[in-house]
């Protein structure tokens, strides 16, 4: 089946799961929308560090970016969130050009 053949039913099903699994990450204290979001870390590798290795060098180039999407999209989207995951990738970018000797 396509994603596109998908019901509204079947849509909310997978985002009541969703919310479920987020509830339940919270109530751990392992989940964080902005450090640790549980989407992203399922599997043996979280997926920042497998982007890291994809990209290489350009992987500056892709915190930039997201710094400038959230900061861009935070008024109508998702707020102060927003605003601490652009803060994020920016310390994430200023880490990788730190380690890197510049």
């Amino acid at each position: 089946m396509s994603i596109d053949d998908a019901t509204a039913a079947e849509w909310d099903r997978i985002t009541k799961q969703s919310q479920q699994r987020q509830q339940w990450w919270e109530e751990k204290g392992k989940y964080d929308m902005v450090d640790k979001p549980a989407h992203y870390n399922n599997g043996a590798i979280e997926a920042i560090d497998y982007i890291k290795q994809q990209l290489g060098e350009n992987f500056y180039a892709y915190c930039e970016g997201n710094v400038h999407k959230y900061i861009h999209r935070y008024s109508y989207k998702n707020g102060v969130e927003d605003l601490r995951k652009a803060r994020w990738y920016l310390d994430r970018l200023i880490k990788e050009l730190c380690s890197d000797g510049n």
